[in-house]
């Protein structure tokens, strides 16, 4: 019986009319990966919403592991992120909130690691020539949001359930039509994450 991984990705936001990991999460929908079915669902650039969307999907599906997509504009490889902090801040969200150092959980840690195999999956991107590297900040805009969300959540329930996130370069599409951010095929961006979710086998 193969294991459940929930695979959540991001509608557009700000400038960037196109989010990549939207178009992922639904090719991956319902795909067999290595020992893994995915259930994919793109989440609200909301940060009053996209919070609790995941908690309610991660009580409805029950999945072994959790990873969490999303769009680094500017950046060039694959990263998976290393740590989420305790904090939203920056730029408005799709419905016009602009957080000023809010914390998302009173109670909870400063910052919280990924429990996925970060170092594995950047040595297996690498090794079939793809470029990877292990991020230390995944901002504090929704990414590091729902990064938080799910590993608060996870220690708060005592679940031994891995859960992370993942930030991904802009598509080529999106690239032609900003004009100013490199870019990778939407091929390579979706082998991308199958490698990160093969990866999850290994362990």
């Amino acid at each position: 019986m193969t294991k459940k991984l929930l695979l959540t990705g991001f509608e557009p936001f700000l400038d960037f009319s196109i989010n990549p990991t939207m178009k992922i999460t639904e090719e991956l929908n319902g795909a067999t990966i290595g020992d893994y079915t995915v259930t994919s669902h793109v989440l609200s650039v909301d940060f009053h919403k996209a919070g609790k969307q995941l908690l309610q999907l991660i009580d409805e599906t029950k999945p072994d592991t959790i990873i969490s997509l999303g769009l680094a504009g500017g950046r060039f490889k694959i990263n998976p992120e290393r740590i989420a902090v305790n904090v939203n801040d920056g730029p408005k969200d799709n419905q016009g909130h602009k957080p000023d150092n809010e914390v998302i959980w009173e109670v909870g840690a400063d910052g919280m690691f990924s429990t996925l195999p970060i170092s594995r999956m950047v040595q297996n991107l690498k090794a079939q020539g793809l470029p990877a590297e292990i991020s230390n900040t995944a901002g504090t805009y929704l990414c590091n949001h729902v990064m938080y969300q799910a590993l608060y959540y996870t220690k708060k329930n005592n679940l031994d359930l891995p859960a992370g996130f993942i930030h991904i370069p802009a598509s080529h599409e999106l690239a032609i039509e900003h004009g100013k951010i490199p870019s990778w095929s939407h091929d390579d961006l979706k082998r991308a994450i199958t490698i990160c979710i093969e990866t999850l086998s290994e362990a």
